[in-house]
């Protein structure tokens, strides 16, 4: 039997909620793109002191701050407007929890708009772009698309250092590694580590300035190309794959598996991050919309859960675990083993 990430909805409240949710994200977006939560960062302002840091006319932030204020982004009291305590900690740029240029470049910019074609997706009529390829090729977006994955990565980056076993490793290779947040962080955890990360040329050209920033141009190796048809770099001790086989089509996610099993040495270790449902495909929400709004940009966009995933690791060789969480309702993590020599 299955069981329900979410209670049933009951009430036409419950359905509003989804149907006019577009517009909480868009005050959102407007007040991350005038940068209000980080003009509130050193405390309470009044209306005044931030039409002057805004630039914006008073009765159009006075609107805006009304809504915030509806969303619980911000407070209000006697002093004037505050950051909400999760706005204080993820929206305020340059605070260690910063997701804000996340939600304003990638979200905003890039998967919103995109989202508009959905409906055209799922009729298999058309999509928001040809391929990623296309839309990775063009250096402005392939900037905006690795700055925001840089941002929205780097705690996930983090955790997931905590959960693979590097202590024998010497060498990785980051499919669809993007930013090299992950690279970047796995190699300053381990000394010994070396690191190429693989993405489209534009990608890899804005992975160059995070890598050099980061002191690491020795260790990382970018290279330029496309995960399912350029020739992987042999003999890796760690394959991780983040992010990839959700972006990917159907087909070509054994094409991936099998190549990874192929460049991997004898015993070494693949580890794929990604979105992934619950073994009775009932939920997360999250997981199950960051899936669907693959099918606005291709039309063999597919879903899976950790056990599903598995299965295909195991068919393609490998020796898999149970998928565990890494971002709680969104990511999951499995370790896959390829048999020692």
């Amino acid at each position: 039997m299955r069981t329900r990430t979410c209670a049933p909805a009951v009430r036409r409240a419950d359905i509003s909620g989804i149907a006019y949710g577009f517009m909480a994200s868009q005050a959102l977006f407007a007040a991350l793109e005038i940068g209000l939560f980080s003009h509130l960062a050193a405390g309470p302002r009044t209306v005044d002191e931030l039409i002057g840091v805004s630039g914006v006319a008073p009765n159009r932030l006075r609107t805006l701050l009304h809504a915030l204020v509806g969303l619980g982004l911000i407070v209000a009291d006697e002093h004037g407007y505050g950051n909400a305590p999760a706005s204080d900690r993820y929206l305020v740029r340059g605070a260690p929890g910063d997701f804000g240029e996340y939600f304003r470049l990638q979200i905003a910019q890039q998967i919103y708009p995109a989202l508009l074609h959905l409906g055209a997706g799922l009729q298999g009529t058309g999509s928001a772009f040809g391929t990623f390829t296309d839309l990775l090729s063009r250096p402005y977006e392939a900037r905006i698309f690795t700055s925001a994955q840089h941002a929205g990565s780097l705690t996930a980056a983090r955790a997931l250092a905590e959960r693979v076993p590097m202590e024998h490793a010497r060498t990785l290779l980051d499919v669809g590694g993007g930013s090299g947040a992950f690279a970047i962080t796995l190699c300053g955890r381990n000394p010994r580590l070396r690191a190429t990360v693989l993405d489209f040329a534009a990608v890899t050209e804005v992975a160059r300035e995070y890598r050099d920033a980061a002191g690491l141009a020795s260790r990382i190796a970018l290279l330029g190309g496309d995960a399912v048809h350029t020739p992987w770099p042999p003999d890796q001790d760690i394959v991780l794959m983040s992010y990839l086989l959700s972006a990917i089509g159907d087909g070509e996610i054994d094409v991936a598996l099998a190549k990874a099993y192929a460049c991997l040495r004898p015993g070494g270790l693949l580890v794929v991050h990604d979105f992934m449902l619950d073994d009775d495909e009932a939920g997360p929400a999250l997981a199950a919309l960051w899936f669907l709004q693959y099918i606005a940009y291709r039309s063999d966009g597919v879903s899976f859960s950790a056990r599903s995933l598995a299965a295909r690791l195991v068919d393609a060789g490998f020796a898999a675990s149970d998928g565990e969480a890494l971002i709680p309702e969104i990511t999951k993590v499995i370790l896959a083993r390829k048999a020692a020599a």
